[in-house]
């Protein structure tokens, strides 16, 4: 965070050497035809935390019929007007190096809202100060004016940026009314930039939930992403629990915080579900690795992996508690959540997996596989192979020294005969030795669900054995087919 907070003209004085050249040029390009131009938002946030961006938003007293011709000028490599009905347009040039630099220029706004919509009615405001006060918190209500580096800050964003703090520029009840995304958009810069979201703008959050659900699915899910991809996805789920807009946007979250009986005969799921998030994060790789950091389908497996729990918990005889079969209802509630979300096809299926099959490696502790059971383990995993293993380990969070070690063991041991086997066979791609047309034509069948059921056998029988080569293949299908009368 920042030291201290300085003036606002020696702030922009200060910030010269850092300040891209890019921004520079184009505030001398405007500057001569008459115009004001100014770094707004998360840019001037990220240059004051020290952080770099290589996307530049501004806002100007022209528009956008005013300045277009200067953006086409600027913006050698591409240019954009998709947001031409809301005063904004956009170019994109590669420095030397190619490295792609994007701006995005809007007119100065005053928007107004409809209390059923959270999409403005674009009015066109008259100054920069007036452009800021509709933005969603102070810390994004900063502007550095180009090309003369006027640091502009009307609410106090660079104090609240020092101490850590989000809060609003107007009465944060009116700001979640005009946009209840901003609501969201809080949780996230909790997670992104580990700050704390200050007392009476989470008051009227929590407040002010319901208003979440005029916000659509695709939008909701985007946050959530943001904020569990960001460096502190725990921080995020924490503050979206204790706000009160997990009940609504994700409710299988806050129900795990089950009702701890006297006797404390379960841990808290909740607890023990950030826990595994967290543990989650540790074991991703870098990016050569095969969990290349951050990765979305395993953090989102590791917060839903329990949440078939509720469901499922049973008192039983001798003051035990049972979960039975949480994973496989677990799995079903994780799909009907991801597709409520709108998430894409193939994450709904692979997270859903993932949570179907996190309890599938326990028995190998008590009783190490065969090498039958290990080939199945790696097919049924398939391409999630190194995500399960990674959630798997996560979940091993036992307080008991001796049975987290013999757990650990039992994994690198499996994972090491998994190698093994990979070395002596393809074990990632396993079919059987004699495919459809071979069997068609070793029994004379015609194709159809004879074929397929000893195709099965023959896979089944590779699963078992390994590979047996063609002639111990033939003689097996053979003695099947004999058996099954085929």
């Amino acid at each position: 965070m920042l030291g201290g907070v300085e003036s606002a003209e020696s702030k922009g004085r200060a910030l010269n050497f850092e300040v891209w050249p890019e921004a520079i040029e184009l505030g001398h390009m405007f500057a001569d035809e008459g115009y004001e131009l100014a770094l707004v938002g998360g840019p001037v946030r990220d240059l004051l935390l020290h952080r770099k961006s290589h996307d530049l938003d501004f806002c100007s007293s022209a528009r956008p019929e005013q300045f277009e011709h200067i953006l086409r000028s600027w913006g050698h490599d591409g240019f954009w007007d998709m947001g031409r009905k809301f005063g904004t347009l956009g170019a994109m040039r590669r420095r030397p190096d190619g490295t792609p630099v994007q701006v995005e220029v809007t007119t100065y706004r005053s928007d107004t809202y409809d209390p059923d919509s959270r999409k403005p009615e674009v009015n066109y405001g008259d100054s920069l100060e007036g452009d800021l006060s509709r933005r969603d918190f102070t810390v994004n209500a900063m502007a550095l004016r180009v090309p003369d580096l006027e640091f502009v800050d009307p609410f106090g964003g660079a104090n609240d940026l020092a101490k850590g703090v989000l809060r609003t520029p107007v009465d944060p009840r009116q700001s979640f009314d005009d946009d209840p995304l901003r609501m969201m958009r809080a949780i996230r810069f909790v997670a992104q930039l580990g700050f704390n979201i200050e007392p009476e703008t989470a008051q009227a959050i929590t407040e002010m939930t319901e208003r979440i659900r005029i916000v659509s699915a695709e939008r909701v899910r985007d946050e959530l992403v943001k904020m569990l991809l960001s460096s502190r996805p725990r921080a995020g789920v924490e503050a979206l629990v204790d706000s009160g807009l997990a009940d609504i946007v994700l409710p299988e979250i806050p129900a795990l915080k089950l009702e701890i009986d006297e006797h404390h005969r379960h841990k808290d799921v909740f607890e023990h579900t950030m826990i595994v998030l967290d543990r989650a994060v540790a074991l991703e790789t870098g990016p050569d690795g095969p969990v290349p950091a951050p990765d979305l389908e395993l953090r989102l497996a590791a917060l839903l992996h329990d949440i078939g729990k509720p469901a499922t918990r049973r008192f039983e005889d001798h003051g035990k508690v049972s979960f039975h079969h949480h994973d496989a209802v677990g799995a079903k509630l994780t799909r009907k959540r991801l597709r409520a979300l709108h998430f894409d096809h193939h994450i709904v299926q692979d997270v859903s997996e993932l949570v179907n099959m996190h309890l599938r490696f326990h028995g190998y502790v008590d009783e190490p596989w065969t090498d039958s059971a290990v080939r199945r383990y790696v097919r049924d995993a398939g391409p999630l192979y190194e995500r399960l293993n990674r959630l798997t380990r996560a979940d091993a969070t036992t307080q008991n020294k001796r049975k987290a070690q013999m757990f650990s063991d039992a994994m690198d041991e499996m994972e090491q005969r998994v190698r093994d086997l990979k070395q002596r066979e393809d074990i990632e791609a396993i079919r059987p030795e004699l495919d459809g047309n071979e069997i068609m034509q070793l029994l004379g069948l015609e194709p159809g669900p004879n074929v397929g059921a000893a195709y099965q056998h023959m896979l089944e029988y590779r699963l078992d054995n390994g590979p047996v080569g063609h002639d111990a293949a033939v003689e097996e299908l053979k003695r099947w087919a004999a058996s099954e009368g085929a």
